[in-house]
């Protein structure tokens, strides 16, 4: 029999091999082993199959988070979360079209009630977090898939600068990442101190 999740996990499956340009509704079938039509007794369309794909992506069941202080954790979760997404650079650009947003208020409530800054400051830390997160990905998912550099070759004599800075870089991509964010969040913490917006941290 067929399930949503299990013809999602084939469809999943097809744009790993295929990419999303090669997907279509009879591989998909053909990889349960059933006829096309019968995918239509559990979905409306295409863009349904494909909506269940991007819930994939960002399945709750890879977020067990180890016990950490507030920064650290949040990092951890914005670091699951991009991971999951790498697993599938080829399907990675369907949180553009199909974000779930409005299946993850648990989580960002949990994020809300979790974060030590002032409530004016909330949205901004989720804001931010989630647009690092998901462009880091997003960019890397589309390098991996195409199979080009993450960042093109850079001609010394002309961007010297840049040249430099890429040269200096210590960071590997996903410790650059977490760089970015520990960036981030320490501007944050220091702007509701500015701001005398106070925190809610335990002494």
């Amino acid at each position: 029999m067929i399930s949503r999740r299990g013809a999602a996990e084939a469809a999943l499956a097809v744009i790993d091999e295929h990419g999303l340009d090669g997907f279509n509704m009879a591989l998909v079938a053909q990889r349960l082993g059933v006829k096309p039509p019968s995918l239509y007794h559990h979905f409306r369309d295409r863009r349904e199959v494909l909506a269940e794909v991007a819930l994939l992506l960002l399945d709750p069941g890879d977020f067990a988070l180890d016990e950490a202080d507030w920064p650290e954790r949040l990092i951890e979760l914005c670091l699951k979360t991009r991971r999951s997404l790498l697993k599938h650079p080829r399907a990675a650009s369907l949180i553009l079209q199909y974000f779930p947003r409005h299946l993850l208020l648990d989580e960002y409530d949990r994020a809300a009630r979790e974060d030590p800054l002032a409530a004016e400051l909330h949205m901004a830390v989720i804001e931010g977090t989630e647009k690092i997160t998901f462009g880091s990905a997003l960019f890397e998912a589309f390098a991996r898939s195409a199979d080009v550099p993450s960042f093109p070759t850079v001609d010394a004599a002309r961007y010297p600068t840049l040249t430099h800075a890429l040269a200096s870089n210590p960071f590997a991509d996903e410790e650059l990442f977490v760089e970015t964010l520990r960036m981030f969040l320490g501007g944050a913490m220091a702007r509701a101190a500015t701001k005398s917006w106070g925190m809610r941290l335990a002494p």
